[in-house]
């Protein structure tokens, strides 16, 4: 009887409401990844410095940090489908936004309104995706929902790069809001989970999801180091076509994510962050010592394949083990410490690299990757084994 409800609900993955989901998720991800290696560059381009890099993309991420455990407990109590379409809208006003951004003061403050926007529709979306998909998939189901944001990735900062080389900044900024838009399009016709009529939810944090929460945090402090600079250290090594690098990155997370998913529902999440985590620590020592674009694509390929790994996984970890009614509140927390590790790295590898310089910032970056294997390991495996097959 069980393997036969566990084979319906494996038939269930792909149906409508996941498809849907997953082009919202390939089209908001591909407005927000063209903006990632070109905003940088038109800072440095204003006459600001690297510290000043690390602020646009750090103070947007603070922003999203701030809103989204109040997201996750919203989401539990009132629902996802209000909350969900109004983020997208604050995303596409804020990116429209840029266009009549003269300063970098100006581009700060929209930026930091842009994180709100960012912090509600991604924590809604994966609160959705989760819903749709089965629990005894989730693994699998958060690979593949994550592979539109991995195809968003590999098309989308090369894009950006290429339409401010070609066209202009304001063009580039109108295209980046027309993805979100059909995005905003798309959300209608998707059916809702209701949720309980629970009208007090006072935990803003969710403790099952703490453990992934935690991992996720250090990994991503190497993320924000390669998001904030990895355009800038390509060009210090008179390196120009570096969008190849985002490509091939995005290559390796798509071979990867699905199959970690499934490998981590069938064998338990160990054998599968575990490695993510070494080939990750190998990639920062590689972008270290890469001096041609030769060595930035092996970088590209292992940490991808390191991140595709842990990330869902990570994930799915932090939804499986928390109740189904707290699943907007473990997104929100996973979530916040993602974009932590993203937001106060930005800042801290930009203090960092005005004073060692690129090349050793990276090998120095091996330390939250320690730091995440450490915490893997050693921090509430009683309270959130990794189970094995169900």
């Amino acid at each position: 009887m069980e393997k036969s409800a566990g084979f319906r609900q494996k038939e269930q993955l792909w149906q409508k409401d996941f498809i849907f989901i997953s082009l919202i998720s390939l089209f908001t991800f591909i407005g927000f990844q063209m903006l990632l290696p070109t905003l940088p560059v038109y800072v440095n381009k204003l006459g600001a410095g690297d510290t000043s890099v690390g602020l646009v993309v750090g103070v947007f991420t603070i922003s999203a940090i701030l809103i989204r455990p109040f997201v996750g407990q919203a989401l539990d109590v009132y629902g996802r489908k209000g909350i969900f379409i109004a983020g997208m809208i604050i995303f596409t006003a804020c990116v429209l936004g840029y266009i009549w951004a003269p300063t970098l003061l100006v581009l700060l403050a929209i930026r930091f309104m842009h994180g709100f926007g960012w912090g509600i529709s991604s924590t809604a979306a994966s609160t959705v995706a989760a819903d749709i998909i089965p629990k005894s998939r989730m693994g699998e189901g958060m690979g593949y929902y994550g592979l539109a944001g991995t195809i968003a990735m590999a098309l989308a900062p090369a894009l950006g790069l290429f339409m401010i080389d070609r066209f202009s900044f304001n063009t580039m900024f109108s295209f980046s809001a027309f993805m979100v838009m059909i995005a905003i399009f798309l959300a209608f016709f998707i059916d809702y989970r209701g949720v309980a009529s629970t009208r007090r939810k006072l935990s803003l944090i969710e403790k099952a999801a703490l453990r992934p929460t935690l991992v996720i945090f250090f990994v991503t402090m190497t993320y924000g180091a390669i998001v904030a600079f990895i355009a800038l250290y390509a060009a210090q090594r008179g390196i120009s076509n570096i969008g190849s690098f985002f490509t091939v990155y995005a290559v390796s997370l798509t071979i990867i994510r699905p199959l970690a998913g499934s490998l981590s529902d069938k064998r338990g999440f160990d054998v599968v962050v575990i490695p993510g985590i070494i080939l990750i620590l190998m990639a920062m020592i590689l972008l270290y010592f890469a001096a041609g674009i030769k060595w930035f694509l092996i970088a590209a390929v292992v940490y991808g394949a390191g991140f595709g790994a842990v990330q869902p996984s990570l994930q799915a970890m932090a939804i499986v083990f928390s109740p189904p009614e707290r699943r907007g509140a473990a997104n929100a927390t996973f979530f916040t410490g993602f974009d932590l590790g993203i937001g106060i790295s930005s800042i801290m590898w930009g203090v960092v690299a005005g004073i060692t310089g690129y090349s050793l910032m990276y090998l120095l970056s091996v330390i939250p990757v320690l730091a995440a294997l450490v915490s893997y390991l050693l921090v509430g495996r009683r309270a959130n084994p990794s189970p094995g097959p169900q």
